[in-house]
C-alpha cells in the first residue's frame, strides 16, 4: 500500500513538472491546470485576509499574473502550491497595508457561513436557535475585530495556521523563515490576540 502511494506521488510530482515546463514556455492550458489545483485554497486565504471578495480577486489576479510572468524562474525548491501561497499572503499583504488607513472593520459572518474549514475561528453551528446563532455570529465578528489589530506579521499566522489550517512546516515554506521561527510568531500572535480579545471585552464592560 505504501509502495503504491510512493509511486502515485511520485507521478503525481512528474506530471506536475511536466506542466510547470509548459507552463514555463507559454502554454496557458497547461498554467490552468496547475492553477485549478490550488485556487480554492488560495482564494480561501485572500478572503481570510482582507474580508472582502473584491479586494481577495483583486490580490488573486495579481498574483496569477505574477505567477505567469514568474514561473519560467521556479526553481523546484519548493511544492508549487507552496510557491503559489507565498505569492498570494505577499499580495494580500501589501493590497491590506494599501487600504489600511481608508478601511473599514466589515463582518466576515457570511463569509464564515459559506465556507466550514473546521477551523478555531469557524463557530457557526446549524443545531443552534436563531438567538443563539446571532450571539455566535457577534462574537465572531468582535473576534474579526480583535483579528484586525494584530501586526500584519502576526494577523498572517493566525489566517494560516488556525483559519486556513496549514501545518507549521507549510506556514515555514511559505513565509520562507525557519521552523522555530514559525512556532514562536505564532505563539506570541495568539497570546497578543487573546490580550486584545481580553482588553476589549473588558472596555464593554466598563
Amino acid at each position: 500500500m505504501q509502495a503504491g502511494n510512493t509511486v502515485k506521488h511520485m507521478r503525481d510530482s512528474k506530471e506536475e513538472r511536466i506542466l510547470i515546463q509548459k507552463a514555463a514556455e507559454g502554454d496557458i492550458e497547461s498554467f490552468e491546470l496547475l492553477i485549478l489545483s490550488c485556487k480554492d485554497k488560495a482564494y480561501g486565504i485572500a478572503l481570510r485576509y482582507l474580508k472582502n471578495e473584491e479586494d481577495a480577486m483583486d490580490a488573486l489576479q495579481e498574483s496569477f499574473i505574477k505567477i505567469y510572468k514568474g514561473i519560467a524562474n521556479f526553481n523546484f525548491e519548493s511544492k508549487f502550491d507552496t510557491w503559489v501561497y507565498r505569492i498570494v499572503v505577499n499580495a494580500c499583504s501589501d493590497l491590506y497595508r494599501k487600504n489600511k488607513k481608508n478601511s473599514q472593520v466589515l463582518s466576515m459572518t457570511s463569509a464564515y457561513d459559506e465556507e466550514e474549514d473546521g477551523s478555531e475561528f469557524d463557530i457557526k453551528d446549524k443545531r443552534e436557535g436563531p438567538e443563539a446563532l446571532n450571539i455566535r455570529k457577534e462574537e465572531s465578528g468582535y473576534l474579526l475585530k480583535c483579528l484586525d489589530m494584530l501586526s500584519d506579521e502576526h494577523r498572517t499566522v493566525i489566517i494560516l495556521r488556525d483559519i486556513k489550517g496549514f501545518s507549521y512546516e507549510e506556514i515555514s515554506e511559505i513565509l520562507d523563515c525557519s521552523l522555530g521561527t514559525v512556532k514562536s510568531r505564532i505563539s506570541r500572535a495568539r497570546l497578543r490576540l487573546k490580550e486584545i480579545y481580553i482588553d476589549g471585552k473588558n472596555d464593554e464592560e466598563i
